[in-house]
């Protein structure tokens, strides 16, 4: 037996077990949990995409008279479901319709994973240039040479299973992909083994936003381009792939856009879901949260003719509100100025570096840009400046705290280009006091102060249990140092 084969075997029999939690109830309700023999309607099999290191089969929707240079969205179906499924019931189709792009649905089937799916988890297949991600950018490759589809407009979406490898393409593929939106999905690189895979479900890693997004940037190491505007979609009930895991994702692609975990904006929309806007340094949204309020795990869904309608309700197609719509919207695929995509105006400063600390003062220097009138400072995702020079120093600072900065250029319009990569400098002397929350079990893991491990709640760090997980106990939490929580509920000090 060939060694490869061997590997894909080993794969299905192990991945039974670890990933049992992530489609479960899906392989049991779903009816379109078998291969798709035959695609359905407007949906169409294309083969001969390429080499196909993942093998995957790519099925393609395309509107009727669809121009050259339109966008075009990949869309990954959840474990035990299939491209037909997510053609049928996501709402991307119809959206293609009214608005113009194409839309590829990538399937996998139980050949490569005894559950369907897709390998968020394994390096081998979710990392740039390997396996099932390689095979999903060969299908992007082909879409521009039949379809003329534009390079510069070119999303990934994904539920769950489908979420975590939109999250790792994201990551890999930072040049093909100009946006992504994860549902009911994992952070980039949250397991790299089978193993993990489960942990991440229903607690990833207790990360600082740092390393979180340390994560994306190891996927592509070098990498100095413009980085994809996420939208990330989860329900508030959802005990499949635990809410905690939107939390990683905005602090991680917050962290990557060097934009802080502070949002600019909120707004209530239909279907108790509440959306959430971090804005980068140009006030464009570059990573938006919805959440779903009482929502389980799924793909939020609106059916009617309504304008910010569409989709089916099914398995795992949850009526809510249509998340495709207002992802579409965030694209800017709608025709209004998106907030991915498009043109970034001035490219990111290169060099940026601490020259110096104090204990009140942080100093920068950078490279200058052709074509830039000043640059904006930004500070934890705050503008603090807007020097026309290429250095900083930014004065009346606590000591002993730790800083992010980002800076961009702006043109003479005034418009902001992309920022930089953020640096982080930290004054001297002092120690920064101690940080104390008080909120329940279950608001305390959401946050990623806690963690859990057999019903019960455990402080990352010090590892206290806090009882059981639920929203019935509450505990105060003090951090110090950095990512260490210990119990203070007799009174928090420095």
């Amino acid at each position: 037996m060939r060694p490869s084969i061997l590997r894909r075997l080993v794969r299905r029999v192990a991945s039974t077990a670890v990933l049992g939690l992530l489609a479960a109830t899906l392989s049991t309700t779903t009816a379109d949990a078998r291969p798709a023999v035959a695609a359905a309607g407007g949906l169409q099999q294309v083969t001969g995409f390429g080499s196909n290191p993942g093998s995957l089969q790519m099925y393609e929707y395309t509107p009727a008279g669809l121009a050259a240079n339109a966008p075009l969205v990949v869309a990954l179906h959840g474990c035990a479901q299939t491209a037909d499924a997510y053609y049928t019931s996501s709402g991307w189709p119809e959206l293609a319709d009214r608005w113009g792009f194409d839309v590829v649905f990538p399937q996998t089937t139980a050949a490569n994973n005894a559950l369907s799916c897709f390998g968020w988890f394994d390096p081998a297949e979710d990392t740039r240039g390997r396996g099932e991600a390689a095979s999903i950018v060969q299908m992007v490759d082909h879409a521009k040479q039949s379809r003329g589809s534009d390079s510069g407009r070119v999303y990934v979406t994904g539920l769950s299973a489908g979420g975590g490898m939109t999250a790792d393409l994201l990551a890999a593929y930072p040049d093909v992909f100009a946006g992504g939106s994860v549902a009911s999905g994992l952070p980039a690189q949250c397991a790299t083994s089978q193993a993990a895979a489960s942990g991440c479900q229903t607690g990833p890693q207790k990360l600082s936003p740092a390393q979180w997004g340390d994560k994306v940037r190891g996927g592509y190491p070098g990498y100095g381009g413009p980085w994809p505007r996420v939208a990330i979609w989860q329900g508030t009930s959802d005990y499949t792939v635990y809410p905690a895991n939107a939390t990683a994702l905005r602090d991680q692609w917050t962290d990557v856009w060097g934009i802080g975990q502070t949002p600019s904006a909120t707004e209530t929309l239909p279907g108790n879901t509440t959306r959430s806007v971090y804005n980068d340094s140009a006030g464009r949204p570059a990573v938006e949260t919805y959440s779903v309020s009482g929502m389980g795990h799924g793909l939020p869904v609106s059916p009617g003719t309504g304008a910010e309608q569409c989709g089916k309700a099914a398995a795992y197609f949850l009526n809510t509100i249509c998340s495709s719509y207002y992802t579409g919207v965030f694209w800017g695929l709608d025709g209004s100025t998106p907030g991915g995509g498009g043109d970034d105006g001035l490219p990111a400063p290169a060099g940026v570096t601490v020259t110096g600390t104090t204990d009140t003062t942080a100093s920068l220097s950078w490279n200058a840009v052709t074509g830039a009138a000043s640059y904006t400072v930004m500070r934890d995702g705050t503008k603090i400046a807007s020097p026309s020079g290429t250095a900083y120093t930014d004065t009346g600072l606590p000591a002993g705290t730790a800083y992010r900065y980002t800076v961009a250029a702006v043109d003479s319009s005034g418009e902001a280009g992309t920022p930089s990569a953020p640096v982080t400098a930290t004054t001297t002397g002092g120690s920064a006091p101690a940080k104390c929350w008080t909120a329940t079990n279950y608001a305390q893991v959401a946050a990623g102060r806690a963690h859990t491990s057999g019903g019960y709640v455990y402080a990352n760090g010090s590892g206290a249990n806090m009882g059981l997980y639920n929203v019935f106990v509450t505990h105060t939490l003090k951090e110090s140092p950095a990512g260490y929580f210990v119990i203070a509920d007799s009174g928090c000090t420095g």
